[in-house]
C-alpha cells in the first residue's frame, strides 16, 4: 500500500514584498495582479500589483514571488468546510 504523505505548507512573507510558499500543488492562473494556487491544504489567492513568479518547483511544492501582495485569500477544497468550490462562492 502507498504511504501517503501528509499535508503541509508553508507561507512567509516580508515586507509585502517578497513571499516564499511550501505544499504549492498547482498554479491555476497568474498574472501581474492576481494568482491562484492550489495548495496542500486549498486554494490561495494572492493578489496585488507587479507580481511575478520568480521560482517554481512542483516536485518539491515550492513558489517564490515578487510583487506589492495587497491580500492573501484561503478557501477550502471542494468538499471541505462549507463544500462550495472557491468559484461558485466568488461568483454569488
Amino acid at each position: 500500500m502507498e504511504e501517503r504523505k501528509p499535508k503541509h505548507h508553508s507561507f512567509f512573507m516580508n515586507d509585502r514584498k517578497e513571499l516564499q510558499l511550501s505544499g504549492v500543488v498547482d498554479v491555476k492562473s497568474f498574472d501581474e495582479q492576481e494568482i491562484v494556487l492550489e495548495t496542500e491544504l486549498g486554494t490561495l489567492l494572492l493578489r496585488g500589483s507587479g507580481l511575478h513568479i520568480g521560482r517554481l518547483t512542483l516536485e518539491n511544492g515550492e513558489l517564490d514571488i515578487s510583487g506589492r501582495v495587497d491580500s492573501a485569500i484561503y478557501t477550502e477544497r471542494k468538499g471541505g468546510k462549507g463544500g462550495e468550490s472557491f468559484w461558485a462562492r466568488l461568483l454569488r
